[in-house]
């Protein structure tokens, strides 16, 4: 399955896009929802609070009284960590087993206020913000009940826009008329989401790009940490390390819209234990390439071997090299684009090879002979940045 997290501070529409999901064919499961499930009457979750907090937090149904409950935990941190240490085990339980009961090809929608602060954004393929103005937010607030103070509180509590653009694959604005986001939600499911699951679900690769040099991205770093954390989180301990390497970890270097990562693994048996975890994180076993180009200075092939995924997300490319910590392979990933970093006339150098090659093999599907005529470039190269390391003290 597909598992999209959704979240937008407090007045920003975040229901509407909910609902417009769930009309699209979505499983919505809604942490708001499955909150007041585990403390309804008679669950463990109520007993537990009125043992830690007092009979006075129910009301006279004996169901719980919100606001008194707020009271006793507002300002004492002792109290929050206590109710929290209660609930959200639960709420977590119920969450992981929703989503268990799931089909196996459904995009399941996990509605998630607090996504950011609880750092949530790297359980999910994709994380959808929705968002719109203050002004518009506080408005709405109002039209609830709200005063303008209250709503202001409410929304200075919470995340930060920064925050939320730091974990968001999707911006959704939700500062228009309804039509207006429902068309953003329609697209979203038409073109990303659904064949994103089907692609996850079936281990494969989103169509092919041709080799385009696009101007450089500023929002590429951003991208990559986001597919880092993801990574991370599906490699585990078998993970050493986990960068953004290849052209697009060059600020201000033209590329094409591909995201390159590296997992640094201690073997290729755990490179290969990797590859359910990783295909069911959303990003399959590319087949066929087994190794990189070897060089001089380390000609045996079977210190370059390695094993790629990538990105089965249409609206995010991304290659993911999984090389064994310290081969030759894994150290020039880690040294080439440090050193570009750091040589405006190498980066000018290479920039230069870049736009030639990728004109003479705009057709190619594959991007095989883009990368092959690359090859004599960077065994010529190669020494140069060996020289730099070693006169800089660079270690990677």
């Amino acid at each position: 399955m597909l598992r999209v997290g959704l979240s937008g501070g407090i007045g920003s529409g975040k229901s509407t896009v909910a609902r417009r999901l769930v009309e699209r064919g979505a499983v919505l499961i809604d942490a708001d929802a499955l909150a007041r499930e585990v403390v309804q009457p008679g669950t463990p979750g109520l007993a537990e609070l009125v043992e830690r907090f007092g009979e006075d937090i129910l009301d006279a149904d004996g169901a719980l009284n919100r606001p008194a409950l707020a009271g006793k935990v507002f300002g004492d941190d002792e109290a929050r960590a206590d109710l929290n240490a209660i609930t959200h085990p639960k709420i977590r339980d119920l969450t992981a087993e929703r989503m268990a009961q799931a089909p196996a090809d459904a995009v399941v929608v996990h509605d998630v206020p607090l996504l950011v602060e609880v750092g949530y954004a790297p359980n999910y393929h994709l994380v959808v913000i929705v968002d719109a103005p203050e002004p518009d937010r506080v408005r709405r607030l109002i039209d609830r009940g709200l005063s303008e103070d209250d709503a202001r509180a409410r929304i200075a509590a919470q995340a930060t826009t920064e925050q939320r653009r730091e974990v968001a694959d999707v911006w959704l604005d939700n500062s228009g008329s309804v039509d207006a986001v429902h068309a953003q939600v329609d697209a979203l499911w038409r073109d990303r989401l659904v064949p994103f699951e089907e692609n996850v679900r079936l281990r494969r690769r989103p169509p092919k790009r041709s080799p385009e040099l696009v101007d450089p991205d500023p929002d590429w770093p951003r991208q990559a940490r986001r597919l880092i954390a993801r990574i991370e989180r599906a490699a585990g301990d078998k993970a050493v390390r986990v960068d953004h390497v290849g052209s697009t970890s060059v600020p201000g270097l033209p590329a094409k819209d591909i995201i390159d990562l590296q997992l640094t693994v201690r073997s290729l048996a755990d490179a290969d234990a990797l590859a359910g975890p990783l295909g069911d994180a959303g990003f399959p076993v590319l087949p066929g390439i087994l190794g990189d180009t070897p060089h001089t200075f380390a000609p045996d092939p079977a210190l370059w071997e390695k094993r790629i995924h990538v990105s089965a997300d249409p609206g995010r490319y991304a290659n993911l090299h999984v090389r064994v910590d310290g081969t030759p392979g894994q150290r020039v990933a880690l040294l080439f684009p440090a050193w570009l970093r750091a040589d405006e006339a190498a980066r000018d150098e290479y920039l230069a090879l870049k736009r030639k090659v990728a004109a003479e093999h705009a057709a190619d599907p594959d991007h095989g002979a883009y990368a092959d005529a690359k090859e004599p470039w960077f065994a010529e190269a190669l020494p140069r940045a060996w020289q730099w390391a070693e006169h800089t003290g660079w270690a990677g």
